[in-house]
């Protein structure tokens, strides 16, 4: 295979974590009796760009379906997060009714709908049905495309360049990241800026979040790596901040290559933090796969010795990353017996590969589990103070990541 960005031969091994489905590909009732798809989900090093990249296996329109179940305004974390964000960077450009703000997988609407309030022209690229329809109710345009060269090019031939052209965990997401940037290149306005947020590779090995790896993720990105890819499209990084976002989140914001803004200094200390950390060496890499197993090992541990005490315990949160820990953990329903979503697209549905039924959250609260074990353990306060009355009848919290911790 060769590297997505700079098409060196791929060398060095970060994870292997066997087979799975699609993370985000949840089953009916009637799905549990067809035969399920299952990748092989690894990931490599590129050791010249040290852009870490998924195995070539699954294409974007098996994983990205018109039933996509991922609707960002299920967290009200997230969408306090978007709230800020567009008061900031509203306030930041100086963007007014005379704006175009383009959002490339703008999802449910949960951020676009801030800038529609706020009178400020904007468009939605959302390729999957299920959360562009619910965008659309909003007041919304969208356009149902897979983002890339040829519509940023058709954009600005119908007079849609943007001033602000965002994407909110999307860039890690496509699998032909140099078309995705160069469309970003065409469709933006001379003097227009890009904001993209994705988690930082940097806190993926530190942390032990092996679970954000599933193959919808194509890549896990470093600054300098997409320095690199912005360069050769013709763009520039010049500036960046560290978020707390899923564990640990980079928010970079770009511009045309000639543009006249400075590049700022915490750019340059990024990098050099980077470098620190070695992040352009094989050594992170390289002993991450041991780390993985542990917590793998450390969560099944748990189950079952829950199960032979008799204690009950049941699941919050069908997320992506919980479905990348049951599969390589073999986790069915046994161990697990349910998990309870928040989000209506999920439920009365059943996790991919392990098939544990996903049922609304009123139905933790009633049967008061021993144990409740937090899937998304990047929103665990959130769903703690949620579920504070369990708490208060002796329900324990479990979370996996980056170790097990039980409270």
């Amino acid at each position: 295979m060769k590297c997505r960005h700079c098409g060196s031969t791929l060398r060095c091994d970060f994870l292997d974590l066997g087979f799975a489905p699609p993370s985000n590909a949840y089953l009916t009732a009637e799905d549990l009796s067809r035969p399920e798809t299952y990748f092989p989900l690894r990931l490599k090093v590129c050791e010249e760009c040290w852009l870490v990249q998924t195995e070539d296996y699954a294409s974007a329109e098996a994983l990205f379906s018109p039933e996509y179940a991922y609707f960002s305004s299920a967290s009200k974390g997230w969408l306090a997060h978007a709230a800020r964000y567009v008061e900031m960077i509203t306030a930041r450009l100086g963007l007014d009714r005379k704006s175009m703000v383009v959002e490339v997988a703008s999802n449910d609407g949960y951020l676009l709908k801030n800038f529609v309030a706020a009178g400020i022209p904007c468009l939605g690229v959302e390729p999957t049905d299920s959360t562009a329809e619910t965008a659309e109710a909003l007041g919304i345009p969208v356009l149902r495309e897979f983002f890339g060269e040829t519509l940023g090019k058709t954009l600005a031939a119908q007079g849609k360049s943007a001033d602000l052209i965002l994407g909110n965990n999307v860039y890690a997401h496509v699998p032909d990241i140099n078309d995705f940037t160069r469309g970003l290149k065409a469709a933006l306005k001379p003097g227009g800026t890009i904001t993209l947020e994705f988690p930082h590779v940097m806190r993926l090995i530190e942390e032990n979040q092996f679970d954000t790896v599933y193959h919808e993720h194509f890549s896990y990105l470093s600054l300098f790596t997409v320095g690199k890819i912005f360069e050769s499209a013709g763009l520039r990084v010049f500036d960046v901040e560290e978020l707390p976002t899923h564990g640990g989140s980079l928010r970079i914001y770009g511009c045309h290559g000639d543009d006249s803004r400075q590049t700022t200094t915490a750019v340059a200390s990024l990098l050099a933090e980077e470098e620190r950390r070695g992040l352009r060496t094989s050594a992170p890499y390289a002993g991450f796969q041991a780390k993985a197993e542990q917590v793998k090992n450390d969560a099944l541990a748990f189950l079952l010795q829950a199960k032979r005490d008799g204690k009950t315990v049941a699941a919050y949160g069908a997320a992506a990353k919980g479905n990348t820990l049951l599969n390589f953990a073999g986790v069915k329903p046994d161990l697990l017996p349910f998990v309870c979503d928040a989000a209506a697209a999920k439920q009365n549905k059943f996790m991919p590969g392990s098939h544990i039924p996903i049922l609304h959250p009123d139905t933790i609260l009633q049967r008061r589990p021993d144990y409740v074990m937090i899937l998304p353990w990047n929103i665990a306060a959130e769903v703690r103070q949620q579920l504070a009355s369990l708490a208060d009848q002796g329900t324990r919290f479990v979370t996996a990541v980056p170790g097990l911790k039980i409270r």
